[in-house]
């Protein structure tokens, strides 16, 4: 069993994004600036966000962050994206999620500039990727792969069951790996909470991609030896082993499920930081203009 080490990959792929800025610089161009709006005060959003600015101080990137209470109005909010829309000097913004009940996630999504929608929600990004057509590629599916490619995991002909059909993260990474390309070329299926067989899909697959939400679900049981299991779930779960009360806990039984495989991934220390990192190569595309002219 090889671990797949999401620390060491993102760490790598920021220092490559840190030199080709620097490069950049070095000719004339300007830094890569990447925006985040920030709607109230949820832990884990605050978290994630504080680590957004880190990695664009590491990718040598302009950060700006906007907050706002958690009892902005929709149409304060949507007033903010126009102007990042159009303040010419920020290349990509994000709206960071979840948003408060009252106001519309797809609403504001829409209302991104496609051009600077460095988290690759929009329909014209979505769409693009469906047809395999350059587009920003939403982050945790873009990460997923990253890994893929840097353990040289053989995709082509591999039957790979995706546990999870949502927006972010199931029905991208299947269309992605379906695609003629590498990673791609597999036959895809994708399970959820409606399907019946779940279990006897994951016995066949050569690869798991778990993004269910569900601490655990996955079971050794569940796997055939010499699987590849990629686990997207990150969880909060009490803990009184840690100061904050609570720890990460994936889709997978790790302790059981790990012997079984070639390759999995660990929570934390997997897809999280691969996700955080595939948002600053899109930022970095977004600079260069090297998709949307």
């Amino acid at each position: 069993m090889q671990l797949i080490d999401g620390k060491l990959v993102s760490a790598q792929v920021k220092q490559e994004i840190a030199a080709e800025v620097a490069d950049l610089i070095a000719k004339g161009g300007k830094k890569p600036h990447l925006a985040a709006i920030l709607v109230g005060h949820d832990g884990g959003s605050e978290a994630y966000v504080a680590g957004k600015v880190k990695d664009c101080e590491d990718c040598g990137f302009t950060s700006t962050l906007i907050r706002f209470d958690d009892d902005v109005t929709e149409e304060a909010l949507l007033a903010e994206v126009e102007k990042l829309n159009n303040n010419k000097d920020v290349d990509g913004f994000i709206v960071q999620l979840p948003l408060p009940k009252h106001i519309s996630e797809q609403k504001v999504t829409e209302a991104i500039d496609y051009r600077k929608d460095v988290d690759g929600f929009h329909p014209v990004n979505v769409g693009r990727v469906s047809l395999g057509l350059p587009a920003f590629v939403s982050a945790t599916p873009d990460g997923i792969l990253e890994l893929i490619k840097r353990y040289k995991i053989e995709t082509a002909g591999k039957h790979v069951v995706v546990i999870g059909r949502s927006n972010i993260v199931g029905k991208p990474v299947a269309n992605l790996l379906m695609q003629k390309a590498y990673p791609g070329n597999a036959t895809v299926t994708v399970v959820h909470s409606y399907s019946t067989d779940i279990k006897e899909q994951c016995l066949s697959a050569d690869i798991i991609i778990c993004a269910l939400g569900r601490p655990g679900f996955l079971k050794a049981d569940m796997v055939k030896d010499g699987v590849v299991v990629i686990d997207v779930g990150t969880t909060r779960v009490p803990s009184t082993e840690t100061k904050s009360g609570f720890r990460l806990k994936g889709d997978v039984d790790f302790d059981n499920v790990a012997p079984k495989c070639s390759f999995i991934t660990p929570v934390p220390g997997g897809v999280g930081l691969m996700t955080r990192v595939s948002l600053m190569k899109n930022t970095l595309l977004a600079g260069k203009k090297e998709i949307y002219k």
